[in-house]
């Protein structure tokens, strides 16, 4: 499975596709980062960075998935031992790639986006956050894969509704019907995230098991 999942990631990246979600990452942090976030707010800007990079994680999480042929798949299901482990190294590459690119995206934002560098508690939750947002990110593009869309514009448009529903479901008192991206950043903003992070954690975590559980589900039928 790992062998197969490296396989993948090359291919991604010889296939040229991982410039889609490069090329628009490297501009959003840019545009994030264009000044420092004052003393005080280093957290709070990192967190919006690990929401905001959330649709570009999905979109190559997506175009890995989307990389290998349909019949390939197959093939690769046949090779390594069966459906399930085949769907295990698409997650895998995709937590792999999109995990690369959160690594940037927080290295750019301590570089780059704050006056000192946080504490060690802060650190951590910024660290934590960035790992959500892969894991948020990975759901969201698998679910919006070919294999379960094969409409391209029907993709597209789940992919940044989705993303779309999450930010506005986030500004409910019900923030737990899905990710709660805009609570994230709205406790960073009332310096509250240290003591939320545990509870916005575990729903995110929830809602992203139970996607993948879905789109293993979905997968089971289709090829």
């Amino acid at each position: 499975m790992t062998a197969l999942a490296w396989f993948r990631v090359l291919g991604y990246v010889r296939s040229h596709r991982v410039f889609q979600a490069f090329v628009p990452l490297v501009a959003l942090l840019g545009v994030v980062y264009a000044s420092r976030a004052p003393a005080g707010r280093e957290l709070a800007a990192l967190t919006d960075s690990a929401v905001l990079i959330v649709p570009l994680l999905a979109w190559s999480a997506r175009g890995l998935l989307d990389t290998e042929p349909d019949e390939q798949r197959l093939v690769s299901a046949t090779a390594v031992g069966g459906r399930g482990r085949e769907l295990g190294a698409g997650l895998l590459a995709c937590a792999v790639v999109c995990a690369v690119f959160a690594a940037l995206s927080l290295a750019a934002g301590l570089a780059l986006g704050v006056t000192r560098a946080p504490g060690g508690a802060e650190l951590a939750a910024a660290v934590l956050l960035h790992a959500l947002s892969v894991a948020t990110g990975v759901t969201l593009g698998a679910l919006t894969s070919r294999a379960l869309m094969p409409s391209p514009a029907v993709s597209i448009i789940a992919l940044i509704m989705g993303f779309v529903v999450m930010l506005l479901v986030g500004t409910t008192p019900a923030y737990w019907l899905s990710v709660p991206l805009t609570a994230w950043m709205r406790s960073a903003g009332d310096a509250t995230l240290l003591a939320d992070l545990p509870l916005l954690a575990a729903v995110s975590l929830i809602w992203c098991l139970a996607g993948i559980v879905l789109y293993a589900a979905l997968r089971r039928s289709r090829p």
